[in-house]
């Protein structure tokens, strides 16, 4: 470990941790990133993210995609599909989230940065400089110094909060990860399913050698065990796909989802991806919102450091344009659908122009603010109708 004081301490090497990571030992600052491990790991993620992402990064992403989506179809209890068209050319990927964190990582290490696996935070306080970490390991306790901290710790995480950042109250939603080992129906088709779910719905993302399944239930207290019974879900699901009712590798685990603006800084200090609680409240899309807050939590801090002390409250104002203004209207949109979701598929997904519009939200294209009022206007004025 450097005895010296680093520019920025990054906790958390998933997704949102190794951007921000790449993006800030690129740009020429010295970086550690903190990983408590073991490393590297598999995570409870789909892997579904759009192409789009690509203009993020200057290294190529290629190697870590298993496949590429072009249409989307959507099932109501396995039934009465509608099928969706992706816009664009490749405009949604499949990674597998071990491949990609790894990748992100290695190619913040080509720049510089080091990488300290098996180290928990035991205690983080400011210092006249910056930030001391206390460090927990197998071998004793070590210290870092650093300018500035990165939270990355994902949805289990508590150093947002001990620190002011975020959701004082993050809103969870329940919700079970399946990696299924087997032949896919479709390569090039994301399966979306409403009906099984109790105020949720079923993704089915096929990737190399098999799926990448979750289960979502996005309305109730996700810390009651009664909230959906993902078992039932899986023995209809998992026959429809091809196997068995009890395959697969399940991992149940609480999901961030947005429920509000609140700040993402503190004075030498961001919160990215999931320790954020940017995850879709509508359709659970994680991966995008965590890649985008590493970038820009790296340009904030690159300025920061640099003698610009607005740039972390920039880069607060940046998330909230460029996500939460979306997902402000994703969550009023999820309050309503999943309250009466066979009437919100009927009269929303499987109208003419609805798939092809979560297509482009999906693909990036897109906010939920492009078609929110209308959306909400629709299903509330038929839903009230039904009291």
């Amino acid at each position: 470990m450097s005895a010296s004081r680093l520019d920025v301490a990054v906790v958390g090497a998933g997704a949102a941790g190794s951007s921000a990571a790449y993006h800030l030992a690129r740009l020429g600052h010295s970086v550690a990133v903190i990983e408590p491990g073991p490393w590297p790991q598999a995570k409870p993620c789909g892997g579904g993210m759009a192409a789009s992402v690509q203009r993020w990064f200057p290294c190529d992403l290629a190697p870590v995609v298993d496949r590429v989506i072009d249409q989307v179809r959507f099932t109501w209890c396995l039934d009465d599909p509608v099928l969706a068209p992706l816009p664009g050319e490749s405009p949604f990927w499949i990674v597998r989230r071990k491949k990609l964190d790894v990748f992100l990582l290695e190619q913040a290490q080509s720049h510089g940065a080091e990488c300290l696996f098996g180290f928990g935070v035991k205690a983080i306080e400011r210092d006249s400089n910056g930030w001391r970490l206390q460090l927990r390991a197998s071998g004793g306790d070590q210290y870092l110094c650093c300018r500035a901290l990165v939270l990355a710790h994902g949805s289990k995480g508590d150093l947002t909060r001990e620190l002011g950042l975020g959701d004082p109250k993050p809103k969870l939603a329940s919700a079970l990860a399946v990696e299924l080992e087997g032949p896919v129906l479709d390569e090039s088709t994301a399966r979306f399913e409403f009906g099984l779910v109790k105020h949720g719905f079923c993704w089915c993302f096929p990737r190399e050698g098999g799926y990448s399944i979750g289960v979502g239930t996005f309305l109730g207290d996700s810390s009651k065990s009664d909230v959906t019974n993902y078992d039932q879900v899986l023995n209809k699901l998992l026959p429809a796909l091809g196997f068995k009712a009890d395959a697969g590798v399940r991992r149940p685990w609480p999901l961030r989802v947005w429920n509000g603006h609140h700040p993402l800084h503190g004075h030498g200090v961001v919160a990215v991806g999931d320790a954020a609680s940017l995850a879709d409240p509508f359709l659970a899309e994680g991966l995008r919102p965590a890649l985008l807050s590493g970038v820009r939590s790296a340009e904030a801090l690159h300025r920061w450091l640099g003698g610009d002390l607005a740039a972390l409250a920039n880069y607060t104002a940046t998330m909230r344009a460029e996500w939460g203004d979306s997902m402000q209207w994703g969550r009023r949109i999820g309050q309503v659908f999943y309250r009466f979701p066979k009437v919100g598929y009927q009269l929303g997904i499987k109208r003419p122009t609805a798939p092809q519009r979560i297509a482009q939200i999906l693909s990036g294209e897109m906010g939920y603010g492009d078609i929110a009022q209308r959306v909400i206007r629709r299903l509330g004025g038929n839903m009230l109708g039904l009291k």
